[in-house]
């Protein structure tokens, strides 16, 4: 598979502390990857990096050539006393017509929110019109810091079928970080545990049987942890209807349900 981005023995230190240590990972043309573990354990540091917003002691990121990310951070600021509507927001993040606005907007499931302003909108809103924001460049690649937070669960898990369909219909890849971990092992092809260091990488089910994730999460949060298998028996057009694969048989990914049914809310 065509990689888009990798990470080659990256380290962060700041403050003389090391934040990173020698992280080496890649994310293939096509997949959701996503990064968990503990707080303090580096995942928006990693993020970072990545991105080039921050300096990196040692190591290299190589990038597939004209490569277009959309980054969703954790945090944005925004002055609640500047009226700014959704969908002009949108439009700040470079030369977007109003059309793509309208566009990712519907795609977000966001167009009744497009014309209120930022400053009335919920925790889990803004969340949507950020992803919105990020798909406005038609990126390779998206990159989310922790893109559920702020919502409820079913809002979580709607967010996650949404990253599953982006990612579909566009052929987009995902590079997330995130602490929901029934979600995440139910929407992910890849996942990455971080704690300074990769403890251990895998499919959601190699994962959750490594003794290195019940070391980090605890073992009871192993045993516990559903698992909602997607057998691929379909593909996606580009209007993003299902279309039957003759012959099917199981994929080997592992995703919530894409609309079709398979699994609820945990």
């Amino acid at each position: 598979m065509n990689t888009l981005i990798a990470a080659h023995d990256l380290t962060v230190s700041i403050d003389g502390r090391t934040l990173i240590d020698q992280v080496s990972f890649s994310v293939p043309a096509g997949e959701i990857v996503t990064i968990i573990g503990p707080n303090g354990g580096g995942k928006t540091t990693l993020l970072k990096a990545l991105l080039g917003l921050i300096k990196t002691d040692r190591g290299r990121v190589e990038r597939a050539p004209k490569l277009t990310l959309g980054y969703m951070p954790q945090k944005l600021a925004i002055d609640r006393a500047l009226p700014l509507t959704a969908r002009r927001f949108i439009r700040l993040s470079g030369r977007i017509e109003s059309g793509t606005a309208q566009r990712v907007g519907e795609e977000c499931d966001i167009t009744h929110l497009l014309d209120r302003d930022m400053s009335v909108l919920s925790g889990g809103e803004i969340q949507r019109v950020l992803l919105a924001r990020s798909l406005a460049h038609d990126p390779d690649l998206l990159v989310l810091d922790e893109p559920a937070q702020g919502m409820d669960v079913t809002g979580q898990a709607a967010l996650f079928e949404l990253l599953a369909r982006i990612r579909d219909r566009r052929g987009c890849s995902v590079l997330m970080v995130s602490h929901d971990l029934h979600l995440v092992m139910r929407g992910t092809d890849r996942v990455i545990c971080l704690n300074g260091h990769i403890c251990c990488t895998g499919g959601p089910e190699e994962v959750r049987v490594d003794p290195a994730f019940a070391e980090l999460f605890g073992a009871r949060a192993a045993d516990q942890l559903a698992l909602y298998h997607h057998h691929h028996d379909h593909t996606h057009d580009d209007d993003g209807s299902v279309v039957p694969l003759e012959g099917h048989g199981h994929h080997g990914h592992e995703h919530h349900g894409h609309d079709h049914g398979h699994g609820g809310a945990p």
